[in-house]
């Protein structure tokens, strides 16, 4: 009877996770007309294409998808980078004040936005970097290393020292040791960090929104930002416009998602 019990109440939980997604694809493939007369939670009659590809081409949504693209891997990859540097320095290598200076990375990572837009603002004024793609992958890839710095200084700082001795042994130096036998035998971590960093940065939207103000240069999150703040709302190519939002974030995640649980999978065995 328990056993029954979690069962219904997991199928309930999947149901209101879900229910918004099925939401937004039902009225998705509308019509406007088809929307008032039957209201949201109807089945569509048809495929009605017409508000996805009005809102693709009102708001230039393969350049924002590019940006979008360009921006979150960059920024993966960077904070990745930086996070293995910066982790093998204080996990490793145990440099003087560590414990401080975990503690300023996590101070760091916990500072909301909101307090970093005055000082940031005046920053890219300064060099010539505002309403730059450049300037947020910048911002974005220190935030998010500082708490990959947190996370893998915890990880390395378990890091076998027999092997690194064996390494040395053998005469590999600091860094030959890191790419060589550090980063491989941590790849399962790092590429869960690699996933998160990039769905964390492909959701921002504040930081965005001030830096990327040329159609340019905007975001996915920003064009959707946008569109909701028009005077005329129309429902259907608002749930288009999150349909196609949540995909590519959905796409990346199902493709990545054997490496995240096997990450997962590896750490918790550790």
């Amino acid at each position: 009877m328990r056993r029954y019990s979690l069962l219904a109440a997991l199928v309930v939980l999947a149901f209101v996770m879900l229910f918004p997604f099925l939401l937004v694809g039902l009225n998705a493939f509308k019509s406007p007309e088809e929307y008032s007369s039957a209201g949201p939670l109807a089945f569509p009659d048809g495929l009605y294409l017409d508000g996805i590809v009005a809102f693709w081409e009102r708001v230039d949504f393969g350049l924002k998808l590019w940006n979008s693209l360009l921006i979150s891997a960059c920024v993966a990859v960077g904070a990745v980078v930086l996070s293995v540097l910066n982790a093998y320095a204080l996990g490793i290598g145990r440099v003087r004040g560590r414990l401080w200076i975990l503690v300023v990375f996590l101070v760091a990572n916990t500072l909301p936005q909101e307090a970093l837009v005055y000082p940031l603002y005046y920053l890219a004024k300064q060099v010539g970097l505002y309403d730059s793609r450049l300037f947020v992958i910048l911002i974005f890839t220190v935030i998010q290393a500082a708490f990959g710095t947190y996370l893998l200084s915890a990880v390395l700082g378990r890091f076998p020292a027999e092997i690194l001795e064996a390494a040395a042994i053998d005469g590999a130096g600091k860094w030959r040791a890191l790419w060589r036998i550090v980063v491989p035998i941590s790849r399962p971590t790092l590429s869960v960090l690699l996933v998160f960093f990039f769905i964390w940065t492909w959701n921002e939207f504040f930081l965005p929104l001030v830096f990327l103000i040329s159609n340019d240069n905007q975001t996915v999150p920003v064009a959707l930002g946008v569109l909701q703040g028009d005077r005329l709302m129309d429902a259907t190519m608002s749930s288009a416009s999150a349909l196609l939002g949540i995909v590519p974030a959905v796409v990346f995640f199902l493709i990545f998602q054997r490496t995240l649980t096997r990450g997962i999978a590896v750490g918790a065995i550790k």
